[in-house]
């Protein structure tokens, strides 16, 4: 058995700059936030961020100036802030290269890249402006050129339908991203992963990339795992480390160990109006803890608890929700 488990700095330092990266969950669940402060801190640059769907861990980024292109359909907190404000002060800045394409595209993408195959065929988005060669914004700043092996020749291509003449088909290119980091509830000795709730894309992306890297609530024996394998999303084999760290993906949520925490989205998605409010939030919450440890100590065991997921009902009890 190898021994893929390390510590989060040691995770971290696989990643190098320029590194196309992909994350696991959807926008304000089961996103890697400790990987995301941690490579804040060793200062990774000039990422290229590719998602089905992007969130909170990807405002950190970009505010932060780590992010050089960022392709994807979405970005947001949901309900706790629907403006991605650093993505639109970076987008107007022309810091950051933004590719857009519609949902099912990049679903399809990561799809493609975990079969394998370089591309696959759809419909969506015909009759929208998604599909306007104007906005091949790579091509325009001449990235389609060959000389990075990760960034297709183009945007789209169009064939007809050669077996039910069904009409023009849109192929969209694979994507084969160099890092996804996922946060799990758990993941085995030897690097299976055992995902509750939903999966969202998760297993397209993992098996799409070239180094897959687990933060998880808990490291479990595999033989725990063996019982229960209809359980389990991805074989162990697939990953290359693996990092035990509770709370991991604090503020956003994992279903069954804890709620998102959204007062804590709600003042980030404030403070990053500007980019002073971004600086003074990162120097607080990020470069003003040296580690994970020191984060959830100055978040305080009371708030965590608050958020703590009861058992059976895989949700906290104890935060006040919405009234009719």
């Amino acid at each position: 058995m190898v021994d893929k488990r390390c510590s989060l700095q040691e995770a971290i330092q696989m990643i190098n700059d320029n590194d196309m990266i992909t994350f696991s969950g959807f926008v304000i669940w089961r996103r890697p936030m400790a990987a995301v402060y941690e490579m804040l801190r060793q200062e990774k640059k000039g990422l290229h961020l590719v998602e089905v769907n992007s969130g909170t861990h990807a405002e950190v980024l970009v505010g932060a100036g780590a992010v050089s292109i960022w392709e994807s359909c979405w970005i947001g907190h949901e309900l706790y802030g629907k403006i991605p404000y650093c993505l639109d002060r970076k987008l107007k800045e022309r810091s950051v290269i933004v590719e857009d394409y519609s949902h099912q595209h990049m679903l399809y993408r990561m799809t493609a890249g975990a079969m394998g195959i370089p591309y696959l065929p759809t419909w969506a988005s015909r009759g929208t402006d998604i599909l306007n060669p104007e906005y091949d914004m790579l091509e325009k700043a001449g990235l389609r050129d060959g000389s990075n092996e990760k960034i297709p020749a183009k945007k789209f291509d169009f064939a007809q339908d050669p077996f039910y003449n069904e009409g023009e088909l849109i192929h969209v290119p694979a994507v084969q991203p160099h890092v996804c980091i996922v946060h799990a509830q758990q993941v085995g000795e030897e690097g299976t992963i055992r995902i509750s709730g939903q999966t969202y894309s998760d297993e397209q992306a993992i098996k799409a990339s070239d180094l897959v890297i687990v933060l998880a609530e808990e490291i479990v024996p595999e033989s725990y795992l063996r019982e229960e394998p209809e359980r389990n999303l991805i074989p162990g084999y697939l990953v290359d480390a693996i990092v035990e760290l509770p709370w991991s993906a604090h503020p956003t949520g994992a279903y069954g160990y804890y709620d998102a925490d959204g007062a804590f989205i709600r003042e980030f998605a404030a403070a990053s109006k500007t980019d002073e409010g971004f600086k003074a939030w990162a120097d607080e919450w990020v470069f003003g803890v040296r580690s994970h440890a020191e984060y959830l100590n100055k978040l305080g065991v009371s708030r965590l608890e608050k958020l703590r997921a009861n058992s059976y009902r895989k949700y906290s009890t104890k935060v006040k929700r919405g009234e009719r």
